[in-house]
Parts: C-alpha cells; sequence; structure tokens
C-alpha cells in the first residue's frame, strides 16, 4: 500500500491562473462541506461542516518556510489550494497571516467562498494578494445542483459572504472563478443570472474554468465555443477564459520522486503525457514503467477522461456515475 503521509506542501504546479504555484493543503483530503459535480478530486463523503484544527498550524508554516527556502525560485506564487476547503480549518487565517508575512512572492487563496460570511475567515484573507472564491450560478436552485453543499451552506448565505467580502477594506483581488457545465450554467438565462449576481458583488475579475480534468460526475462536460462566446459576452469585460497553462511541470530536481508526485496528483490529477514529460527519465518507456509501478503500488492511480490518461492519487475519491444531469 502507497504511504499514508501527504505534505501540507506540494509542488511547484504549472496553474492557469497564477503560472508556477507553490501549494499549501491545509486539510485532511475531501474535507469539504461541497460536493461539486466537477470536482476533480470525487465525492466529498461524508461532507464536512466542522470547523477544526485539523492539522496543527505551526507544522504547516514550518512545512511552508522549508519549502521557501529550498525551492527559492521555481514558482511566482504560494497558494492555498487544498483537497477540501481549506476555510474548514479554524485557524486558517492565521495560518494564512503567517505565510503572507514570510512569503517572498504573493499569496493566493482559492475557496469555494463558502465561509466568507464569518468574519475571522474574512479578516484573515484580506490582507493576501488575491483570493478566489467560487459563483458558479446566480440563483438557489442551480447553485444546489452544482455545488451540492450540506445543508447550512445555503446560496443567500454564500452571497452574504462574497458581498461581506466585496466591500471591506482589503489589499487582496477578489477573483472570482466560475466554472462552466454544457447544459447546467452555459445557457443564456443562467448567465443572464450570474451576471446579474457579479454585477451586485463588484469583482476585480471573473475567472472562467473549464472541467477537462477528471470531474467527478461522468455527464460533466466542456461547453461548446458558441457557449464559451455567450458566457463571455454577458459576463463582460472582466471574465476571461482561464487556458491551459503554456508552463510545464518539472521534475528533475526532485529528491523523492515518489513522495512528490504523490503530494501532487492526490490535489492536482495530471494528464498522463504531462506528468511524463515532467518525470527525469530518459525515455518515456521508463516514465511509463515507473508510473505502473507506484499504481501497482497503490501510490497512484491512472483514469481516463474522454480517452485521455489522466494521473491522481489513491487517496483522490473517485465515485463517478454515469448519466446525465438531474433536473
Amino acid at each position: 500500500m502507497g504511504s499514508k503521509f501527504v505534505h501540507s506542501v506540494f509542488g511547484p504546479v504549472p496553474s492557469r491562473r497564477l503560472g508556477r504555484s507553490l501549494g499549501i493543503d491545509t486539510v485532511p483530503m475531501k474535507t469539504c462541506n461541497w460536493n461539486c459535480v466537477y470536482c476533480l478530486l470525487g465525492r466529498s463523503k461524508p461532507m464536512v461542516k466542522e470547523r477544526k484544527s485539523w492539522i496543527p498550524s505551526g507544522s504547516i508554516v514550518e512545512e511552508v518556510h522549508n519549502a521557501i527556502r529550498t525551492r527559492s525560485g521555481t514558482f511566482d506564487w504560494i497558494t492555498f489550494v487544498g483537497s477540501g476547503e481549506d476555510t474548514l480549518h479554524s485557524e486558517i487565517g492565521s495560518i494564512a497571516q503567517q505565510v503572507k508575512a514570510i512569503s517572498p512572492v504573493p499569496v493566493a487563496f482559492i475557496t469555494n467562498g463558502s465561509t466568507l460570511y464569518l468574519d475571522d475567515v474574512r479578516n484573515g484573507l484580506a490582507a493576501l494578494d488575491a483570493v478566489m472564491p467560487t459563483l458558479d450560478a446566480g440563483n438557489e436552485k442551480l447553485y444546489l445542483r452544482m455545488a451540492r453543499p450540506v445543508k447550512e451552506a445555503s446560496f443567500k448565505r454564500h452571497m452574504e459572504g462574497l458581498l461581506a467580502f466585496s466591500k471591506m477594506n482589503r489589499t487582496a483581488k477578489l477573483n472570482i472563478e466560475v466554472m462552466l457545465v454544457s447544459e447546467l450554467n452555459d445557457t443564456e438565462e443562467e448567465l443572464e443570472s450570474l451576471a446579474g449576481r457579479m454585477e451586485e458583488i463588484q469583482p476585480d475579475a471573473i475567472h472562467l474554468m473549464l472541467p477537462t480534468r477528471c470531474p467527478t460526475e461522468t455527464w460533466v462536460k466542456v461547453p461548446s465555443d458558441e457557449a464559451l462566446i455567450r458566457a463571455q459576452a454577458i459576463l463582460g469585460a472582466k471574465a476571461s477564459l482561464m487556458a491551459s497553462s503554456e508552463l510545464t511541470l518539472s521534475l528533475a530536481a526532485s529528491e523523492n520522486l515518489k513522495q512528490d508526485i504523490t503530494d501532487i496528483v492526490t490535489r492536482h490529477p495530471l494528464r498522463m503525457d504531462d506528468l511524463i514529460r515532467a518525470l527525469p527519465f530518459p525515455t518515456e518507456e521508463a516514465s511509463f514503467t515507473f508510473l505502473e509501478t507506484l499504481a501497482a503500488h497503490q501510490s497512484i492511480m491512472i483514469v481516463e477522461r474522454l480517452g485521455i490518461p489522466f494521473v491522481k492519487g489513491m487517496r483522490s475519491i473517485l465515485r463517478a456515475t454515469p448519466g446525465t444531469p438531474q433536473r
């Protein structure tokens, strides 16, 4: 069996939004209060609504400090991007502020935004460089269909948190992320509804994301080119499509290749061809054999999405359900 230990800091990995990103994960795998249809790490089962100190904050900050020292020059941003929802860590505000104090590069925080209604969360993130919460829907019905949150995480509360963060005194840019899913939120009606909410919030930017990597539900599809043009037109000048990063992953300097691969793909599934190119072996065949060995020892798993092989962590819970979206 693969090791149960996964570091809190991973990467750097190429990011569509941030270039080369050193990732921070503050919660155990799939500690999340949403169960998004498009989540690339699988279903949240069970879902979690409790906030607590899941991992000692001191050990997280120490690991970040060590990574800054040993990986200096290899990343453009430090990003909180958990294998669940990082704001479910009860000390996240303090952790974020400590990381910001020692970071030589900008610090970003990717979140579903479900806890921004809480003062301590907003205050803890306000001094970062960018906060990137999710808003996929302009109404409660579609929000519940896409996010499938815990009962307490209502659309009303979600909007209250986004509005409160947008209006506060902050240095962090508010860049809202929208995952566009075919036949769900890419219609003119739903995009107009979403645009109305964006008008209320007034974010600094709107990032349009696409579910290209291993979504939980197999019926989740990327919108058509026509739908993408429609989304950008309706959501306006602040909206931009986050295309795949042109940067490449490199593991040539890795001192523990098995651990580094496990740490990355547990949070950030990768196309197998991209991972093979990143490995420090002389031939593709040698790289493929190495990945097959890791899969045989249950350190990683190889899955297919629309005929394309992806590499995921064994702790990424894949329970894809065939069929079509429930209306």
